[in-house]
């Protein structure tokens, strides 16, 4: 079973003859515990081409030392990353190369380099003996393998202990890394210019991988949105693995990443050609629709869940909230198990593997080399008026069902506005961000309205079930009426809204 671990750290630059300074003058140590020297082997893998390395992922099984096994690490921000750990074993674990699917694809993984290194580590400790931090200073021999070339050095590592995290819950406060910082500096010890080990060793023993070039012109359209298109597939590649940890928010994201590459593909169809990119906008719909199922149930659940909360007990009629856990727990069982198996596919694997092909021979369309300013400014005034008409049309109808539907419509519109004008702001700047801001509005009051819709639905079944059953269903009618009373508010707000998202310049000021 692999486990997590959230590493917090930070490397120096260091020769075998460096002074460590007196650490006890770091406000919280009070005593500098020598541990020991450790002998670490271990063996990083990758694909032939480096994907890994180049997305900052590593993968090593090592021997030695207290942690001995299969490693993961996914970067989280700087100097932070999140280790998942299985038990050694001769063949990578399974749960592992799941997480490495979307960038190993159907390929394999092979022994890239070996590190073995010597760790002299001594413990940080707080008065009471609380370990706040392990300082360890490593020499490292490192292989380019098969048979390659070879480098050694020395660095320091500073590591919080387990338990901390970025924002100081659970554990030490990583304000104490700053500290420690501060008084190698004054030594005279500085950064590592390498964020890991792995990317030193491929640095110094051979061609390093190296970010793919955005084809085009520079100001070109091509040029800024086959960027943004970029943006968009690495968000996917690397929201694949938080999704099969079941990351927080993990799965809206790796929505919204489809579907910002998809309405990119549509709204700037005159600079990639739609005959190729309809295809692709219709897998990536698939699989939005795919992931749809868990992150709408989220969304449901917590919203009725809080409507029941928010109710005085005494208007909570029978097991209103055990009927709610027995629906969430086999709803979102269920919408999981379909999230992942998407993940799983073939189709979902080709998809990638189009995404990159498209990238790296984009389908460039007549006006793919012109002055982006003007292109897109063009596309993105076209992308409101539709919007516009959607609005207006939603507006002029009595409220019900009809205008349900169309509002749904408008939010649709409002989602795609929005999206060319993030991808445009590149190039028009400060218009671009006003326009999309003012739409995003729009879209979060449409979106609250459409979800009024779908919680009256299941608010409705619910009641039925709950009377068939002999129970009341007194609350969840009284739930479906405030929800009702939600859309109809909102109903009130939407033409004010649509005044700001609207206003005269708005659009006019993109050309400027």
């Amino acid at each position: 079973m692999a486990e997590t671990k959230r590493e917090i750290e930070r490397k120096y630059e260091a020769t075998g003859e460096t002074p460590l300074p007196d650490l006890t003058e770091v406000g919280g140590v009070s005593e500098v515990a020598d541990r020991g020297v450790m002998e670490l082997d271990a063996v990083y893998y990758d694909t032939p081409d480096l994907r890994l390395a180049a997305d900052s992922v590593t993968l090593r099984r090592r021997t030695g030392g207290s942690d001995a096994g299969w490693h993961v690490k996914f970067p989280v921000a700087a100097g932070v990353r999140d280790e998942i750990r299985a038990p050694l074993s001769d063949s990578l674990p399974s749960e592992l190369a799941a997480l490495l699917r979307s960038r190993v694809r159907t390929g394999t993984v092979v022994p890239v380099v070996r590190l073995r290194s010597a760790r002299d580590v001594r413990h940080l400790l707080a008065a009471d003996g609380t370990l706040l931090a392990e300082l360890s200073v490593d020499t490292v021999h490192a292989e380019r393998l098969p048979g390659g070339p070879e480098a050694t050095w020395t660095e320091i590592e500073v590591e919080l202990a387990d338990g901390a995290g970025p924002d100081g819950s659970g554990g030490p406060d990583p304000a104490l890394l700053d500290a420690v910082e501060k008084r190698l500096r004054k030594a005279g010890i500085h950064p590592s210019r390498s964020a890991s080990k792995c990317a030193r060793a491929l640095a110094e023993t051979g061609e390093p991988p190296r970010p793919a070039a955005v084809p085009g012109r520079p100001g070109s359209a091509a040029a800024v949105v086959l960027a943004y298109a970029r943006e968009q597939v690495d968000a996917i590649v690397a929201l694949d693995p938080a999704v099969r940890r079941d990351l927080p928010d993990a799965v809206h994201q790796l929505r919204v990443a489809c579907r910002r590459l998809r309405s990119a593909f549509k709204t700037y169809r005159r600079v990639l050609d739609r005959d190729v990119t309809d295809p692709v906008g219709a897998e990536l719909k698939w699989l939005a629709g795919e992931l749809g199922v868990a992150r709408d149930q989220e969304v449901l659940d917590a919203r009725l869940r809080a409507g029941v909360a928010e109710l005085p007990p005494a208007l909570v009629l029978g097991p209103v909230r055990a009927r709610l856990r027995r629906r969430d727990a086999a709803r979102a069982k269920s919408a999981r198990h379909q999230a992942l198996a998407a993940l799983d596919s073939a189709r979902h694997l080709a998809l990638l593997d189009t995404l990159d092909a498209l990238l790296a021979a984009p389908p460039l369309s007549e006006a793919a080399d012109r002055d982006a300013r003007k292109v897109l400014a063009r596309a993105v005034r076209k992308d409101h008026r539709r919007l516009a008409g959607r609005v207006e049309h939603a507006l002029s109808l009595d409220p019900g069902h009809e205008r349900d539907l169309a509002l749904h419509e408008a939010r649709k519109a409002a989602k795609r506005a929005r999206y060319a004008a993030d991808a445009a702001r590149p190039a028009l700047g400060k218009p671009a961000k006003r326009l999309g801001k003012r739409v995003k509005a729009l879209q979060s009051l449409l979106g609250e309205h459409h979800d009024t819709v779908v919680a009256r639905t299941v608010l409705r079944e619910l009641g039925i079930q709950a009377h068939g059953v002999g129970e009341s269903a007194f609350t969840w009618g009284l739930l479906h009426g405030r929800e009702e009373a939600r859309a109809t508010a909102i109903e009130h707000e939407l033409p004010a809204a649509w005044k700001r998202a609207s206003a005269p310049g708005l659009r006019s000021a993109l050309t400027r």
